[in-house]
């Protein structure tokens, strides 16, 4: 699919790998939307890129078909969601007082970053199956953002993971649901990224991060994942994959 004059959707794209993929979809001609719980950060980033705004709660059905109705005035009809929204955290099991972790910690990582990607996605194939067929029948493209978690987790990362291997393993069957509408579904499992969050912690952590990376030995560039992302969306006959993005790095027990 052809990005230029594409309407596309980017969620979490006020920050980090959001951020940097929606001024490579703009850079590349797409007319973009940028979709963010950070209203405030939303409208800097889109005003920056000459895009659109909406502020949007993917795990919200109404927050979600409110912002696709104020994209889709703006733009008209989207071909490309850029699932890229998402929270981390780590807690172990059984804490050193003994005590379990707490449930609603798991279920708020896991509705965010699966069912929430789920919930976008559900609404805008909807939409986007209804659209006249571009080339190749070709009608539009998912993506998702997992993690290299979603294979090695690390102590803790129960939640995290959880979330990531869903999305790793939704990708394959939602392809083949969705091919009878002519829509393609990918995911990216990147792995250390300079985002603004692993910036925040100190340089010599940053620095050992960056040396436990095969080669290069270096974080990943918000850039990389954007161009690879843009890649997905031109390149046909990518389609059910999920692609790791992290330099060879296999994550440590800690």
């Amino acid at each position: 699919m052809k990005i230029q004059g594409q309407a596309a959707l980017v969620t979490g794209g006020a920050s980090g790998l959001g951020e940097a993929t929606a001024r490579e979809l703009a850079r590349l001609g797409a007319k973009v939307a940028v979709l963010d719980r950070n209203a405030e950060l939303a409208e800097q980033v889109a005003k920056d890129i000459g895009g659109i705004a909406c502020a949007c709660d993917i795990t919200d059905t109404e927050s979600v078909s409110a912002a696709l109705d104020r994209a889709a005035a703006a733009h008209g009809p989207a071909r490309i969601l850029m699932n890229v929204a998402g929270v981390g955290g780590a807690k172990r099991i059984v804490a050193k007082d003994g005590s379990p972790a707490p449930l609603e910690d798991f279920t708020r990582v896991v509705n965010i970053n699966l069912v929430g990607a789920y919930n976008m996605s559900r609404l805008f194939a909807a939409r986007c199956a209804k659209l006249d067929p571009a080339e190749g029948g070709e009608r539009g493209v998912i993506l998702f953002t997992a993690s290299v978690a979603a294979f090695d987790g690390q102590v803790g990362q129960q939640a995290y993971s959880a979330s990531k291997a869903g999305l790793a393993g939704m990708t394959l069957p939602m392809a083949r649901d969705l091919a009878q509408h002519g829509i393609r579904v990918c995911t990216i499992a990147p792995g250390l990224f300079a985002t603004p969050l692993l910036k925040e912690l100190p340089e010599p952590v940053q620095q050992a991060l960056a040396a436990s990376i095969p080669f290069p030995p270096r974080l990943g560039a918000p850039s990389e994942f954007a161009e690879l992302a843009c890649h997905i969306v031109t390149n046909g006959h990518l389609n059910g994959e999920t692609i790791r993005l992290d330099g060879a790095l296999r994550m440590s027990p800690r």
